[in-house]
């Protein structure tokens, strides 16, 4: 004896065909209040705020509030590595020689179980949405685990 579904049968019904108006988008669940950093912000200032916002990084925007890197932990902790090593001092580090500059983007109109998808191929934590060449927003994989538990009813639509 197979297993049977709770939900019963899988016919095509009005209801189980999603249309794009019935589609989850990432829009729907982005961050669009962010921390961002210029270029020519101190490393130092990065950490101030990484700390004192509880954030692993952020994205790194021009005075056009164009896209033009991102800037983590990771990138801050290896510069202070750096620094230590050959005993140099912080003050002239810049973001802009430590941000990583070739940013994957998420369309805003994407399914957020596609950008699910996403997140598993590529093992980023977050990405930047851009419109019209301006960061508009962020999702993050918490955004999609948000998204997730708000659904109601019993499918995944």
């Amino acid at each position: 004896m197979g297993i049977k579904s709770f939900l019963g049968s899988r016919k095509k019904t009005k209801m189980a065909t999603a249309t794009p108006d019935t589609l989850i988008k990432v829009s729907d669940y982005m961050t669009t209040n962010l921390i961002t950093f210029k270029p020519q912000q101190s490393i130092e200032q990065v950490i101030d705020a990484i700390i004192k916002h509880r954030i692993s990084g952020g994205p790194v925007v021009n005075d056009k509030n164009e896209l033009v890197g991102v800037i983590s932990e990771g990138d801050c902790i290896k510069q202070i590595s750096e620094s230590r090593y050959y005993n140099m001092p912080m003050d002239n580090a810049i973001v802009e020689k430590h941000m990583a500059q070739n940013v994957e983007t998420i369309d805003g109109n994407m399914n957020i179980f596609d950008a699910a998808n996403k997140f598993l191929n590529s093992k980023r934590r977050r990405f930047p949405i851009v419109e019209n060449g301006k960061l508009i927003g962020q999702i993050s994989q918490k955004d999609i685990l948000k998204a997730a538990l708000k659904l109601k009813g019993q499918n995944w639509k």
